[in-house]
């Protein structure tokens, strides 16, 4: 996972947590948001998103070769 892709992920995060917290938006939506929110910070920090592998996704940047 590239670095874009990791800041993209946390920034989502901290808007949904926000949304849910300032109960913009709560219920069940509300859930699903802090769970979207928990899921995305877990892969930002992990550097690895399971959904890549089967679709060959790969937000990394190409090592140059020697």
């Amino acid at each position: 996972m590239g670095n874009t892709d990791r800041i993209i992920r946390v920034v989502l995060a901290a808007v949904f947590a926000a949304l849910y917290a300032t109960g913009t938006v709560s219920g069940t939506a509300g859930l699903v948001l802090v769970i979207l929110a928990a899921v995305f910070l877990a892969t930002s920090f992990l550097s690895f998103c399971p959904l890549y592998l089967p679709f060959g996704i790969s937000t990394c940047p190409a090592k140059p070769q020697s």
